[in-house]
Formats: C-alpha cells, sequence, structure tokens
C-alpha cells in the first residue's frame, strides 16, 4: 500500500464513488468486486477471471478523490469454458514478448506454475522490465506475475545528471515542481505532492526512463 496526503471526505462517499467508478470501467466486473472503506484506505474484495481485470480494478479505485491507499485482496481465478493450461500460457506469454518490439525478450525466461508467470532475465532499461511485465499481465488465464528481472544498465549513470534530466521531464510532463529528486547511485528517490494518481504513476514512468536507472523509491504523496 502507498500513503497520500490527508483526504477530507468520508468513508462512506469515497466507498460510492470507488462502487461508481467500477461500474463505469467497462473493464472490470464490478459486481464481483467488494469495497470497504477505513481512514481513507479502500480494501477490494471478490474474485475476477484474470490478472487484468485486478490490475484495473486497483487502478479504478485509485483514481477516486480522497483515496489514501489501496488494499488489493482480490483473488483471480480464471474461468472459461476451456481451462488455459500453463503450457498455453507459456507460449502465450512467450509470443508476447517476442512481439513487443521494445521488449528484449531475448534476454528473458519464463516459467508457468498453476496460472503464475515467474520472469527472470536482464534487461538495461527500468522501463522495460516494467512493459514485459505489462505484456504478461494482459494475457488471458495469467492469475499474476512474479517480475525478477534485474535492471543492468551499459554504464554507471552521474547523479547529478540524472537528477536534472529528471526534474526537467517531470516539469514537462506533469508541471510541477512539488516533486523533489534525488540520486544516490542507480536509485533515484521521489519525494513530495503531487495532485492525483495519475501524476504520480507519470513521475514513476520518469524516473524508470531515465538511463543508468535500475531502481525507483516512489514516495510522493497525493494531495491537493
Amino acid at each position: 500500500m502507498t500513503a497520500t496526503a490527508s483526504a477530507v471526505r468520508t468513508d462512506d462517499q469515497i466507498q460510492r464513488d470507488v462502487l461508481d467508478e467500477l461500474s463505469w470501467d467497462p473493464r472490470v466486473l464490478s459486481t464481483d468486486i467488494g469495497v470497504t472503506v477505513h481512514d481513507g484506505v479502500v480494501t477490494l474484495t471478490g474474485q475476477v477471471d484474470g490478472a487484468a481485470r485486478r490490475w484495473a480494478a486497483v487502478r479504478g479505485a485509485q483514481r477516486v478523490r480522497g483515496v489514501r491507499a489501496v488494499a488489493d485482496d482480490i483473488e483471480v481465478i480464471p474461468v472459461g469454458p476451456v481451462p488455459v493450461t500453463d503450457g498455453a500460457l507459456a507460449i502465450a506469454a512467450g509470443r508476447a514478448l517476442e512481439w513487443n518490439s521494445f521488449v528484449p525478450a531475448q534476454r528473458l525466461d519464463l516459467t508457468v506454475a498453476n496460472g503464475w508467470i515467474m520472469l527472470r532475465g536482464e534487461v538495461e532499461f527500468g522501463w522495460q522490465r516494467r512493459t514485459a511485465e505489462r505484456e504478461l499481465r494482459r494475457i488471458r488465464g495469467v492469475r499474476g506475475v512474479t517480475n525478477l528481472v534485474e535492471v543492468r544498465p551499459p554504464a554507471r549513470p552521474d547523479a547529478d545528471r540524472t537528477r536534472r534530466d529528471v526534474q526537467r521531464a517531470l516539469l514537462r510532463g506533469i508541471g510541477t515542481e512539488r516533486v523533489t529528486v534525488e540520486v544516490h547511485g542507480d536509485t533515484v528517490t521521489l519525494s513530495g505532492v503531487v495532485r492525483s494518481w495519475w501524476e504520480r504513476d507519470q513521475a514513476d514512468r520518469v524516473a524508470w526512463s531515465a538511463e543508468g536507472v535500475c531502481a525507483v523509491r516512489n514516495e510522493l504523496l497525493v494531495g491537493g
């Protein structure tokens, strides 16, 4: 869970809005998801048929104003007229990585057990690691993805240059100076306050896109 700035809305208001948001999003089967709220922290429960739908439900809850954090207790249970075997998932996952021109599929290995994909290997950029996981999560029948891919940049980053580059990119992308960027070795730390979960996600994406970055610590709060 990720904490955010203090909320000013009541738990009942947030719960109603989360339920409405999940009903609005066609990617989510809202009738299968339960929503409870305590002190602005949303807990999602229930069952969905794939990791992609689970991810969509979490993102839907994060979009609601006043949500401080989201606890994801949704269970993924694939359903369908024909069960998806681990062998079929492994083939589909391998092809998904090969068809994405931004993912170095030849440097990645995957195994599948009971619908859960274990991804290993090495990439040069953090955004490649994230892209590979996103591709796998969308496959029908996938219950979850464990991403053990390591980021190994070809050269050690210059901390001052990386900090300046990330700060400029944040100004271009979300237009805020309320984000503090610190770089220690190959790790970027983001702190401060942003106006929405979308801005928080954008800041995370920007940091991961910087050359030589192996890890990002996103400590941004979502507030006004």
